[in-house]
C-alpha cells in the first residue's frame, strides 16, 4: 500500500492501543493496525492532529531504528499528504 493511500483512509472507527512505554501522566503514543501491515500513530494528548501513517516496510524500519536506539539523522524524501 502506498503512503498516499494510507492518508486517504478514514481512521474514525479504528481500534487504538496505547504504547507500553507511555508515561503515567497519559502522555501517550497510540497505535492502530491498518490493512497490509500498515500502522497509524497518534498523540493521545493532541487528537486533533492527523495521525502519522507508515507502510509495513516503513514501520519495520522505524521500529528497528528505535529498538537499536538509533540517534543519527535519517535521510528520507518528504512525504506528500493532506
Amino acid at each position: 500500500m502506498a503512503t498516499v493511500d494510507l492518508y486517504e483512509m478514514d481512521l474514525t472507527h479504528m481500534s487504538w492501543r496505547k504504547s507500553s512505554y507511555s508515561m503515567a501522566n497519559n502522555d501517550c503514543v497510540e497505535v492502530a493496525h491498518l490493512s497490509g501491515g500498515a500502522v497509524a500513530l497518534r498523540d493521545s494528548m493532541n487528537l486533533d492532529l492527523n495521525p502519522l501513517r507508515f507502510t509495513a516496510a516503513a514501520w519495520l524500519a522505524f521500529r528497528h531504528d528505535v529498538e537499536a536506539n538509533e540517534t543519527r539523522p535519517v535521510k528520507h524524501r518528504p512525504l506528500s499528504h493532506p
